[in-house]
């Protein structure tokens, strides 16, 4: 099977509805491990799940076929009413500002990953970011985040450093919290509102799927207050 590329592959908010994914865009597992202490450190990657080439994911958080939508949004009257914002990434970001690197944070598209938090937080790290050993361990949290809210940047280019990631979707589990996490998308995929808006491009976004968010269509971390399970 050929990768999807950019120009092919999307997610359409459909009106008190699923989530329309074209473009056969890969679809599995991503686990949040954590280490010793609990923190979160990597992810690993589940088998491929088996989906069409265009395919509807569950937004209400009560499929019985999740991650599929089955038509569950109805029966329960699902309100799904976008409320986010529309404004660019770095119109909604604050800017931190380190002696090499920066970092911006758009607080609103938390999505409760925690890989900001170990080895003293990235909103410190970044002022000792003249230590490579921090530089390193900054820009693994920063790029590990799933849903984008932190970019980091080099200040000699000014450009944002993030990890390539491959055109694909996951859907997140976090055993730690024990719950399942939103819909991770990952490598620039677009996103559609259901009225027609093309929400910006980023390399990471994640989408609710339990429902509850207040940022719809993306994840403000409710999950875990939640308690949401997939299966």
């Amino acid at each position: 099977m050929t990768s999807p590329t950019k120009s092919k592959v999307s997610v359409t908010v459909s009106e008190n509805g699923p989530y329309i994914v074209t473009g056969g865009i890969p679809l599995s597992k991503q686990t949040i491990i954590t280490d010793a202490k609990g923190g979160s450190e990597e992810w690993r990657e589940g088998e491929a799940i088996p989906h069409k080439e265009t395919y509807a994911l569950c937004r209400c958080g009560h499929s019985g076929s999740k991650p599929f939508c089955d038509g569950t949004h109805a029966k329960v009257g699902f309100k799904g009413a976008e409320t986010a914002s529309r404004e660019p990434y770095v119109n909604q970001a604050q800017v931190l500002d380190g002696p090499v690197l920066q970092l911006t944070d758009a607080e609103k598209l938390c999505a409760f990953a925690r890989f900001c938090d170990p080895n003293g937080q990235v909103w410190n790290q970044v002022e000792r970011t003249d230590h490579p050993h921090i530089k390193e361990l900054f820009i693994h949290q920063v790029n590990n985040c799933p849903s984008g809210r932190l970019v980091a940047w080099d200040k000699a280019t000014g450009q944002p450093i993030e990890h390539a990631l491959p055109i694909s979707i996951g859907l997140v589990e976090d055993p730690a919290q024990q719950c399942s996490g939103p819909l991770w998308l990952r490598g620039g995929i677009q996103v559609t509102s259901a009225d027609g808006f093309e929400y910006e491009v980023r390399n990471r976004v994640t989408l609710c799927r339990c429902g509850e968010s207040k940022n719809k269509p993306f994840c403000d971390g409710t999950h875990d207050a939640i308690k949401f399970h997939d299966s």
